[in-house]
């Protein structure tokens, strides 16, 4: 009998086993980074000419990022002692090597523009033409990364004056009314209730967004509370092919819901009409998240997170309706032209004594305007919703791969701006490499197919 071996797929981790040359090589084929030669080339074409090999110094900060080489210091040294890299980087034989003083100039002109996240948006338009991303689903979620920056304290409040005791007078209170909604108009985008998001443009959205180091608090697994000094990434990952469609780092302060709806945004009016679901954790469980995806046409797949809410009578945990004798009705389809959820009778009502009853009803109807957070489609506790939540786990998986592999938790540089451009080149090699090895992948499966 014979053996018959099968072939294994072509992974990223296997990108990274091949040789240096062979790497570069497939990562770099992958960039058009000519928008970020213009921010590098001179305004005009007098005086001297420019010293420094720019195209070649930048292509040694992605490589850093593939090398996971630490810092600039440890570039540069890496230059100096491997032609064969400083080859593969772009260098002539007459370049000398770039001082850190240079790598920090022109670090800085990157950091003023997002022109990196540009190059990033080609390429996962490079990666759609090419169809290693079809339609499927999308999830979101954000991950916490140090700064470079000293932990500041933080602010003491000032004690407000003690409030008068007793019910204003009319004018009185229509003054104070006033005054307090013109403070409210004044906030910042991101200070105000998430609701005010929605009319915003994507670029108002992402323009204004925090990006200053700032103290963040999360829940770890057991429960304790984590405290760090930085910011937060925030994602928006194809569930099956795992590229990150879009991105965002903000303040490590931020609420992580306050960074979905820019995120959706992004989506829909760069990549539109192309995924189905939106899935997301608890702590995204807001309704003008759902409306954003139902303004989308997407499924909105958010474990619903209870908010000192009792229980409800007649309804079980998953908000199906419940008989007499509190068995819950079963989900049975979705009416697209009405939004209507429909839940028929409990297997038990077939041995029940009470089925002939008039309190028994045979099937429920229940419209999403009822409310859109906790009558989605499909409907929660359904099998179609647990196998839409699993596939979750593709943005956690993507967030363990910047910070073990890519260096996100690496931040050598002190400012927002600065540690922005990291997360941008960051993700601007994930998906680069994620590219790579889906060519690479399908350019084995043809000629294994060929070959067969």
């Amino acid at each position: 009998m014979s053996i018959i071996r099968q072939q294994s797929l072509f992974d990223m981790h296997e990108l990274y086993e091949m040789e240096p040359t062979h790497h570069f090589e497939a990562v770099f084929s992958t960039l058009d980074l000519a928008p970020i030669w213009g921010l590098l080339r001179k305004p005009n074409n007098m005086g001297a000419p420019r010293q420094l090999n720019y195209s070649a110094m930048v292509y040694s900060l992605i490589a850093r990022v593939v090398e996971r080489i630490p810092t600039i210091k440890d570039l540069i040294r890496r230059l100096r002692r491997d032609p064969f890299f400083r080859y593969d980087c772009g260098f002539l034989h007459s370049d000398q090597v770039p001082s850190e003083a240079s790598y920090s100039r022109m670090i800085a002109v990157l950091s003023e523009s997002d022109t990196m996240a540009d190059v990033n948006d080609e390429v996962i338009l490079l990666a759609m033409s090419e169809e290693h991303i079809g339609e499927e689903n999308v999830a979101v979620d954000a991950s916490h990364f140090e700064a470079r920056d000293r932990a500041q304290a933080s602010e003491k409040k000032e004690k407000p004056e003690p409030k008068k005791r007793g019910r204003k007078p009319k004018a009185e209170r229509e003054q104070w009314l006033k005054e307090k909604q013109d403070q409210e108009d004044a906030l910042p985008i991101y200070e105000k209730e998430m609701i005010h998001q929605l009319p915003e443009s994507v670029e108002t959205l992402f323009k204004e967004a925090p990006i200053d180091p700032k103290w963040g608090v999360k829940k770890n697994s057991d429960g304790k509370n984590i405290y760090w000094f930085g910011y937060k990434a925030h994602l928006v990952v194809s569930t099956k092919s795992q590229y990150i469609l879009a991105g965002m780092m903000t303040s490590g302060n931020l609420n992580d819901g306050k960074a979905a709806i820019p995120l959706l945004k992004k989506i829909k009016r760069d990549l539109p009409d192309l995924f189905t679901a939106g899935l997301f954790d608890a702590g995204y469980d807001f309704e003008p998240i759902y409306q954003q995806l139902s303004d989308q046409g997407l499924q909105a797949v958010i474990p619903y997170n209870r908010r000192n809410e009792g229980e409800i009578i007649g309804f079980d945990e998953k908000f199906a309706p419940t008989c007499v004798l509190e068995y819950s009705y079963r989900y049975d389809s979705f009416d697209p032209k009405y939004k209507t959820l429909k839940y028929t009778q409990p297997k038990e009502c077939a041995t029940c004594p009470l089925r002939h009853d008039s309190l028994c009803q045979k099937t429920f109807k229940i419209r999403q305007s009822t409310d859109i957070r906790k009558y989605t489609f499909p409907a929660r506790g359904s099998r179609k919703w647990d196998e839409l939540y699993k596939e979750r786990t593709a943005v956690e998986r993507v967030n363990a791969y910047l910070k073990e592999f890519f260096g996100l938790n690496n931040v050598r540089h002190r400012t927002g701006k600065k540690a922005k451009l990291h997360f941008q080149l960051v993700t601007l090699v994930y998906n680069a490499s994620r590219l790579a090895t889906d060519r690479i992948r399908k350019m084995k499966a043809e000629q294994i197919s060929e070959a067969a």
